[in-house]
């Protein structure tokens, strides 16, 4: 049985357009996830900020209560704000050594300098 070409034709334009529908269907639940996951990290952010500890005001025992700081880096933390003044910035907490990178990512929503 032969099939005409507007069949075969009528048959790839419906398939062209199912892929186009599915592509849009794909990019756009992938725009809410994103959006979401936006709104998830902001009501975190303001969650940790209300509870932060403020670096500038804190003693070495509030200090320690922080994720992976121990008694020293707490007092060496006192130390550098009592020989250099308070932090500015959270992003100063860097200054102090033992502070590396990855330890202030890991306090950046749990500090503050206010």
């Amino acid at each position: 049985m032969f099939i005409g070409k507007s069949k075969y034709f009528n048959i790839y334009r419906f398939l062209i357009k199912l892929l186009a529908l599915l592509i849009f269907c794909f990019f756009l639940g992938s725009c809410n996830k994103k959006e979401t996951q936006q709104i998830l990290t902001s009501e975190n952010q303001v969650k940790a900020a209300e509870n932060a500890v403020n670096i500038n005001t804190a003693s070495v025992e509030e200090l320690e209560k922080l994720p992976n700081i121990g008694t020293k880096l707490a007092q060496r933390i006192v130390e550098h704000r009592e020989k250099y003044g308070s932090f500015r910035r959270p992003e100063h907490l860097i200054l102090v050594q033992g502070i590396s990178d990855k330890r202030f990512r890991q306090l950046q929503n749990l500090i503050k300098t206010e």
